[in-house]
C-alpha cells in the first residue's frame, strides 16, 4: 500500500479458508503486524439447497469454509472471528438479486456484496462487538495508492491480468478503500501458490477454487416463495418459437437451453421484456450494439473526471475494457459511446470506467443502445 505515513498496526484479515486470502494473512504476519481473522457468515439455511460438497459464496458448504478458516488463523496463531451477516446478506444481497431477475435484468451480486457487506457491514459489525483493528486486509487481487495524505486513495487493477478483480470492488467509496490493504496485488497467482507452500500452507493447493454466487447451477431455489412464470420465446418480429421456463433463467448473449432447435441458424437472447414476460432471440449480429446508458456511477475520486472525456469501458468480468466516450448527463448518468460496437450488453450488470491502470468507477448498465 503505496499510502500516507501512518503505519497499520492491529489489522483484520478477511478468510474465506482459500489459499489468497490465506496467503495474504500469511504474508501481514510476516511484515510483523498484529492480525485478527475475520469470516462472514451468511448462510443460515432459510434457503433450502442440497450440499452438493461444492464451495461458493452462498450455500450448506460454508460450514465447511468457516472451519478452514478458523484452522488456518489457528496455524498462523491469530485470533478469529465469525461475524453473522445472513439477515443482513439475504435483506441486501439475495433480495436485489431477486428483484432484478424478476425485472428481466441480469444483476451482478458480487459488486454489491463487496460494496454493502464484505467492505461494509462486516467491519461494521465487528467494531460494534468491540475487534479493534487500524485496517482491513483481503486476499484480491487489485492495488491501492495514494501519494500523500491529502490525495485521493486510486484504485488500480492487479498486476495479474487473469486475475485481476477491480472490476468487483469499482464501487468502493474513498472512506472504504482509506483502511485497506491488499498484499496480493502486485502478485501474479503462481506466486501465491508457490508462497503458500513456502509459508507452511501446503494444504491450500489441492483446495478447489470456486467463484460461484451460490453453491447450485440452478437460481431457482433462490425463488422458492415466488417462483417464476414461463412464458414465450419471441424473434425481433414478434413470432413465437418456443416456451421459457421464467426470465429469471435467461441472459443476454445466451446460447444454450433455449430449446428452440430449427432456426435454420444460432440464435441468441437479444432481449427481456418483463412487461410481456417474454424472451427475444436473435442472431449473434443482433447482439451488437456501440452505445449504452449506466446508472447509479460511483466515482473513486468522488467525483467524476470531467463531464465529457474518453475511457476504456468494461461490460463483464471477461470483457476487455473497450475505448469509448462518456457524457454525463445532470442527473449523473453516464452516455457511453464506444469506438467499436460490442457484444452482449447487459442491462444490471455493472460497467467499469479505467484510465490505464487506474479505475474511475462504476455503474449499472441500464439499457444499450442510447
Amino acid at each position: 500500500m503505496n499510502s500516507d505515513s501512518t503505519q497499520p498496526r492491529r489489522v483484520a484479515v478477511g478468510m474465506s479458508g482459500g489459499v489468497d486470502s490465506s496467503v495474504a494473512a500469511a504474508l501481514m504476519m510476516r511484515k510483523g503486524f498484529e492480525l485478527i481473522g475475520l469470516t462472514m457468515q451468511i448462510y443460515d439455511g432459510s434457503v433450502v439447497m442440497p450440499d452438493e460438497g461444492r464451495s461458493g459464496c452462498f450455500g450448506p458448504g460454508e460450514s465447511r469454509d468457516i472451519a478452514a478458516a478458523a484452522a488456518i488463523a489457528a496455524k498462523l496463531g491469530i485470533p478469529h472471528h465469525v461475524i453473522p451477516l445472513a439477515r443482513e446478506y439475504n435483506d441486501t444481497v439475495l433480495d436485489y438479486f431477486r428483484a432484478e431477475y424478476l425485472a428481466g435484468r441480469t444483476p451482478n451480486p458480487c459488486v454489491v456484496c463487496n460494496r454493502t457487506m464484505k467492505f461494509g457491514a462486516m467491519l461494521d459489525k465487528a467494531l460494534s462487538r468491540g475487534i479493534d483493528f487500524d485496517f482491513f486486509a483481503t486476499g484480491h487481487y487489485v492495488r491501492v495508492e495514494r501519494d500523500s495524505p491529502d490525495e485521493a486513495v486510486r484504485l488500480l487493477r492487479g498486476v495479474d491480468p487473469e486475475k485481476d478483480q477491480s472490476y468487483f470492488l469499482s464501487q468502493l467509496s474513498q472512506q472504504q478503500l482509506a483502511r485497506l490493504i491488499f498484499p496480493l496485488g502486485t502478485m501474479h497467482k503462481q506466486q501465491v501458490r508457490q508462497l503458500a507452500a513456502e509459508l507452511g500452507l501446503p494444504e491450500l493447493l489441492e483446495k478447489p477454487e470456486s467463484q460461484d454466487f451460490i453453491e447450485s447451477d440452478d437460481y431457482s431455489v433462490l425463488f422458492a416463495e415466488k417462483p417464476p412464470q414461463p412464458g414465450k420465446i419471441v424473434d425481433g418480429t414478434g413470432r413465437v418459437l418456443g416456451q421459457h421456463r421464467g426470465i429469471p433463467y435467461y441472459t443476454i448473449g445466451q446460447r444454450k437451453g433455449l430449446g428452440i432447435g430449427g432456426a435454420g441458424q444460432p440464435l441468441f437472447v437479444t432481449a427481456i421484456d418483463r412487461q410481456a414476460n417474454t424472451v427475444i432471440v436473435g442472431t449473434r449480429e443482433e447482439l451488437y450494439a456501440d452505445s449504452m446508458n449506466v446508472g447509479n456511477v460511483k466515482w473513486i475520486a468522488g467525483e467524476a473526471p470531467g463531464r465529457q472525456f474518453k475511457a476504456d469501458v468494461k461490460i463483464r468480468q471477461q470483457h476487455t475494457p473497450a475505448p469509448a466516450g462518456i457524457d454525463l448527463s445532470d442527473d449523473g448518468r453516464a452516455a457511453v459511446i464506444f469506438d467499436e460496437a460490442q457484444m452482449s450488453i447487459t442491462p444490471g450488470q455493472t460497467a467499469v470506467f479505467y484510465r490505464g491502470e487506474q479505475v474511475l468507477g462504476g455503474g449499472t448498465i441500464v439499457k444499450s443502445r442510447l
